[in-house]
């Protein structure tokens, strides 16, 4: 069995894949891919909000649960080949004991720890529903032997089919790039493209950029290889011939390097799943609280029964039109941020309440916009001729289907609605002040401990409403939207502030800012939203409308106190970023944490009067972050705008070119970083929290909520009792 020691690994009996790990690694590589002991299991709480529900504001949410979590196997399915065996296995495993764990170990003859290590695994794979962390893209593997989970697993003749068919993969180790999500010709795992074990990232981007040419949305779909060398394109649909389809052709013959071979749309990924949830939300329809929300989700059936992109484009539309809904939700292949190419969606979805009072003041913000956006670092013809308010609510979350849950999203995605219809912003309440045990924040002074543990909370949702409102909010794209149409004066283009002199480039007809700048893309937006929340955070009128101090500026108050926690934020999770950077590929595994080392980066540059990494001891245990309040204004938000300037215009204009230097250039880890700070990044490295999710059930005509304990046995109850997946 594994243990931990303070940074050292020890290890008894060692299983022969922990024991193929410690030959591919050192004991402090090794331990970033050991599951979480124990992990940060925490309950989302939502009684009261739901329990203040009428009856048929009950039942919409009951059935756009039901939808959401519908397509959990889709999730696995997106993570690893392996995902959705084990998913089974854990529940088999709950079956064959009803539950009683203790039974189980004691009738398997598994010791007390080695079954908690395994309920550990088990709560943290589902919290990330999969194997492969949500939030890092790397694996993580048992801290329990082979041995041990194969006794657990001879409790039934099911449990025991599924070990034998998965347990190699659980502890797979023979290759360190395989315990990372990537491009498979990379030596890395993705299922993004099935069964197709040779398919090239140069194969992945011709196809892509031929179906981009056809006008065929790629969110909803997986790409796979065939022997013959032809391709077929997945589509996540209930039926193989849909009523409403994209396109009327199904069948091309490519050119160029991939001359000769075929291309087929095949309908019908994820069919069992595409077909629940279409069913559930026919029934949410029934339930529509209004005209809006009736057509939305209309569409959403559309869109998930015939495998309609064009379909949830307009329930995108119909959604941002449900202003201010009892019941709020969301649900689609959404964020990119998994896929490697950074083009096809991840499955999500969400039901939630409103929380009145929370939502009054990001309401607020809202009204202020048209205010905040003009001290942004761009000249106006780099910001949209309109801006178009968007929904801004604070949500308590029934339900959230998908490998993790975020505090705040700001969508639709989708450019064209965006431009032209708008966005919703949330900010998850309930999952912002779920409370993990309070310790000593890593890498934080002593001296401002006390500070961070009193406004970290109100710190982190500042950030939050300008990164989500603000920042994905503002900015515009410089665009040829079809041929000789243009949405600025392209005879009299603007004058970069950045060159003096006047754009040469900008979004052809077709193009999309996910399609110019691919992979790279969903990074180098959080990066610019975080930017934004750190160019407008030292605001001081904005501060008081999140309800800190009168307006004027006093770093020494509870506004300044708040400000500063909101640097010293960003500074902290920069340096915890590096956790997430890979030596071995020496690839950024999440967008976000690439955005924050970015970040860090720039408040580095402007300083070490403002900001500086101080440390005595050679192996860096005693790192801590200075950062100077009172230079806020005078040095660290200069250096912000200045990046920040950089990451708009580039985005503008469709120059990827400008943009990947720049991006690439900042997020760059140097010797320093890799070799000295990132171990002890690891070592002081504290679990993310997995939450443990409520259910409901139809009573006759009531829905009755169900609440688990925040334990990992909660956490395979709530799934064992969500049958219909």
């Amino acid at each position: 069995m594994i243990r931990l020691a303070g940074s050292r690994i020890h290890c008894t009996t060692p299983s022969p894949a922990v024991k193929m790990l410690e030959n591919a690694m050192d004991d402090a590589t090794l331990k970033q891919y050991l599951a979480d002991d124990p992990p940060t299991v925490v309950p989302l709480s939502i009684k009261p909000h739901f329990e203040a529900l009428s009856t048929k504001e009950k039942k919409y949410a009951h059935y756009i649960s039901r939808a959401a979590l519908a397509g959990t196997r889709v999730n696995l399915r997106q993570v690893s080949p392996e995902s959705e065996l084990i998913y089974d296995f854990i529940l088999a495993l709950h079956k064959s004991c009803n539950g009683d764990w203790k039974k189980l170990s004691s009738n398997a003859g598994v010791s007390d720890e080695d079954l908690q290590q395994f309920l550990n695994y088990a709560a943290q794979f589902i919290g990330n529903t999969g194997n492969y962390k949500s939030f890092g893209d790397s694996k993580f593997i048992p801290r329990v032997e082979t041995e041990q989970v194969t006794a657990l697993a001879k409790s039934s003749p099911e449990a025991e089919k599924l070990w034998a068919q998965v347990k190699d993969d659980v502890y797979e180790s023979n290759s360190i790039s395989k315990m990372h999500l990537g491009y498979l010709d990379e030596g890395h795992v993705s299922t993004y493209y099935p069964d197709s074990p040779d398919i090239t990232k140069a194969e992945i981007t011709y196809v892509s950029d031929f179906v981009k040419d056809l006008a065929l949305m790629p969110e909803n779909t997986r790409l796979r290889k065939l022997g013959s060398g032809d391709f077929e394109l997945l589509i996540a649909s209930a039926v193989t011939e849909p009523a409403q389809r994209d396109l009327k052709e199904s069948q091309w013959t490519l050119e160029g390097p991939l001359k000769g071979k075929k291309l087929s749309l095949v309908y019908g990924d994820h069919k069992t799943e595409m077909g629940k949830i279409a069913r559930n939300l026919t029934e949410a329809k029934k339930f529509a609280l209004n005209e809006e929300e009736d057509k939305m989700q209309g569409e959403y059936v559309k869109a998930f029964h015939d495998g309609s992109m064009y379909a949830h484009l307009d329930s995108q539309r119909h959604w941002i039109k449900d202003k201010g809904p009892m019941v709020e939700c969301n649900i689609g292949f959404i964020e990119t941020y998994r896929d490697p190419h950074g083009i096809r969606g991840e499955w999500e979805g969400f039901a939630a309440m409103i929380n009145k009072e929370r939502t009054k003041a990001f309401s607020k913000l809202v009204e202020s916009a048209p205010k905040q956006i003009p001290k942004l670092p761009w000249p106006e013809a780099f910001e949209k001729d309109k801006f178009l308010a968007p929904d801004f609510t604070s949500l308590e979350v029934l339900t959230f289907a998908g490998s993790g849950i975020p505090a705040g999203i700001n969508i639709p995605n989708y450019d064209m609605v965006r431009q032209n219809d708008g966005f919703k912003n949330v900010s998850l309440g309930n999952v912002l002040s779920a409370a993990a045990p309070k310790e000593p924040t890593p890498f934080i002074k002593a001296e401002d401990q006390d500070l961070w543990d009193k406004h970290k909370d109100e710190a982190f949702e500042v950030q939050v409403g300008l990164h989500e409102l603000l920042g994905h909010g503002c900015g515009k794209l410089l665009q040829e939207t079809e041929t000789g149409k243009y949405n600025f004066d392209h005879k009299n283009p603007p004058t970069s502030p950045i060159t003096g002199k006047p754009i040469s480039t900008w979004y052809k007809p077709g193009e999309t800012w996910g399609t110019v700048f691919g992979g790279m893309g969903p990074s180098y937006e959080e990066c610019r939203a975080e930017a934004v929340a750190m160019s407008l955070c030292p605001d001081y009128g904005i501060l008081q409308i999140f309800g800190f101090g009168d307006g004027k500026e006093d770093i020494n108050g509870v506004a300044g106190d708040v400000l500063f926690v909101c640097y010293l934020q960003m500074a902290r999770a920069g340096v915890a970023a590096l956790q997430f950077w890979d030596p071995n590929s020496r690839k950024w595994g999440q967008a976000h944490m690439q955005a924050r080392f970015a970040l860090l980066q720039t408040f580095l540059s402007a300083g070490k009067e403002f900001c500086e990494l101080q440390y005595s001891k050679n192996d860096l245990s005693d790192l801590t972050i200075f950062l100077d309040r009172n230079k806020i204004e005078s040095h660290g938000r200069p250096a912000v705008n200045k990046f920040l300037q950089k990451l708009q215009v580039f985005k503008a204009t469709a120059d990827l070119k400008a943009g990947k230097e720049l991006y690439e250039g900042i997020t760059t880890v140097n010797e320093w970083f890799a070799t000295k700070l990132r171990p002890e990044v690891v070592r002081q490295a504290k679990p993310r929290k997995v939450f443990v999710q409520a259910n409901t059930f139809l009573d006759g005509d009531n829905v009755v909520l169900k609440e688990y304990d925040a334990t990992p046995e909660g956490m395979i109850q709530s799934f064992a009792d969500r049958d219909y997946i």
